[in-house]
């Protein structure tokens, strides 16, 4: 008999399960109707039975940056959808948007310490891996299989497997809902808390007038300051330009937004530990804050808030 995958692990006597995540001020019908109909299927996702409700996902994240913030505790956030679960089957399908990796080689020799990081990440940080049914299912593999039959495809199952392989576990402290994150990032208790704070945002670009306006939207005016790394292979070279990257950052820096591609997760650890401080893997939430929507194809789910009634 086989044995149990991951994914059912997790499923088995109700420890997790999957549920609509339901967030009382986000609006996804303007995404929805640009979007192909099934993109509707990703408002259900992966819930630990220890948070009934989407709202308290998204409060416990605010806990983890608040306490990250007056603690000065090493808080890494990491999203993971398609891209990383490619690259985490050494597939050259990562290189979407963006150019992630040279070559499979790359992705091997650079594979040693993006499993430490994954490690410390579920240790001291939350993984926000993209699970719902549709990237869980038999479907994708199907198609994937007519051309290459030797390979499964990547989606969220086979990152939990390699999660699983390296003895990486999902668990209530280190586990929160992929767009958790976009939705606390866009949100008015974000930028009120970190209102006054000294924030690195660590990307390819950077817009400082955009910046400022968004985060003066609800009266906030951080102290914004801009470390420049490469637009491509973030996710292999990391460990030749670490040390040059992370001396431009000021020690005196409370939180850092990260905009590294699949290279988020080595940044946001390192950064992390190194200033014990938070460190936020942002992607479409810095292109928004940067007025480059467009980097990201458009608009993505949990990120517009209801429109409020003022009668």
């Amino acid at each position: 008999m086989e044995d149990m995958s991951p994914l059912n692990r997790l499923l088995e006597n109700g420890k997790f399960r999957f549920e609509r995540l339901l967030l009382k001020d986000i609006d996804n019908l303007p995404v929805i109707k640009i979007n192909a109909p099934d993109i509707v299927d990703q408002e259900t996702c992966l819930f630990h039975r220890d948070f009934p409700t989407g709202d308290d996902y998204f409060r416990i994240l605010h806990l983890a940056i608040s306490r990250g913030l007056s603690e000065r505790r090493a808080t890494p956030v990491v999203r993971f959808a398609d891209g990383e679960y490619a690259f985490y089957e050494y597939d050259l399908s990562c290189n979407g948007l963006y150019q992630q990796t040279e070559s499979v080689r790359a992705i091997r020799e650079a594979m040693p310490s993006h499993i430490d990081a994954l490690r410390i990440l579920a240790s001291s940080g939350m993984l926000a891996p993209l699970i719902f049914p549709g990237n869980t299912t038999d479907k994708a593999k199907k198609l994937f299989k007519l051309f290459r039959k030797s390979k499964e495809a990547p989606s969220a199952s086979t990152f939990l497997k390699f999660l699983f392989q390296n003895g990486i576990d999902l668990t209530s402290g280190n586990y929160i809902p992929f767009y958790v994150v976009y939705a606390y990032l866009t949100s008015e208790d974000f930028i009120r808390l970190v209102d006054n704070k000294k924030i690195c945002i660590l990307n390819s670009d950077f817009n400082r007038e955009s910046c400022t306006k968004w985060f003066a939207r609800f009266s906030g005016q951080p102290d914004l300051s801009f470390v420049e790394i490469p637009a491509e292979y973030v996710a292999t070279r990391w460990d030749s330009i670490k040390e040059k990257i992370l001396r431009q950052i000021s020690s005196e820096t409370d939180l850092c937004i990260v905009g590294a591609g699949i290279g988020s997760l080595p940044v946001c650890v390192d950064v992390a530990m190194r200033f014990s401080i938070p460190a936020i893997d942002a992607g479409h939430a810095l292109n928004m804050m940067n007025d480059r929507v467009d980097k990201s194809n458009g608009a993505r789910l949990y990120t517009i808030r209801k429109t409020k009634n003022t009668d």
